[in-house]
């Protein structure tokens, strides 16, 4: 009998010391609880201030690089227009002048030539009243000299042809003939219309008559 009631007392004992534990665990986790949540809250709003004075700090930064990359622009769109209005004066300028280069190109050729007209003028006036046909020869052979001259001091050259192999890159046969001769067989026997070089390039083909 006595042995039952010291285990019962035992036992009451065991469940009320575990019931004490239990109160203080629950106690200190909710303690803990509520220290978190405050440090978590103070934290957060740390956090968010610090944030605010960042974008605050970037934001008074952001602004005058912007601005200056709109003055930056703004000039660049400047000078475009400006290098735009010259480019545009200039390409109306050369055209014009490539205009009145073609035009007035064989401006001093033509002055040239004009003192062998003024000449031809002359002998023509002349032709009618005179009778002596030697010195109208002469006055002809002497502007024939001038403008044969003329002719090579522009850089114009006559083709040689006559007595000469008939030759496709300078010669334009118009008609053949039967020669008697072996040695002018296939040779310039004739020259119907002279031809010219002008430098080194042929401007106009000799009209000839080749033998065969």
């Amino acid at each position: 009998m006595k042995k039952k009631l010291k285990d019962q007392e035992e036992e009451n004992h065991i469940n009320i010391t575990k019931q004490i534990e239990n109160k203080e665990i629950t106690n200190n986790t909710d303690h803990l609880n509520e220290e978190g949540t405050g440090d978590s809250s103070a934290g957060s709003a740390d956090i968010a201030s610090e944030t605010m004075e960042g974008e605050s700090i970037a934001s008074d930064k952001v602004i005058p690089e912007v601005q200056a990359v709109l003055e930056k622009l703004a000039e660049m769109q400047d000078k475009y227009i400006r290098l735009s209005a010259e480019f545009d004066n200039y390409r109306k300028r050369t055209l014009r002048e490539k205009i009145d280069m073609s035009k007035y190109a064989n401006e001093n050729l033509l002055l040239a030539v004009i003192p062998l007209m003024d000449d031809f003028d002359r002998a023509l006036q002349h032709m009618d009243a005179s009778t002596d046909c030697v010195a109208m020869k002469d006055g002809i052979d002497i502007i024939y000299g001038k403008f044969n001259d003329f002719l090579k001091q522009n850089g114009i050259k006559e083709i040689e042809s006559l007595n000469s192999n008939f030759n496709v890159d300078l010669h334009e046969a118009v008609a053949k003939v039967p020669v008697d001769e072996d040695d002018k067989k296939g040779k310039v026997v004739d020259v119907v219309l002279k031809g010219y070089y002008l430098q080194d390039k042929v401007i106009r083909f000799s009209k000839v008559v080749v033998g065969e």
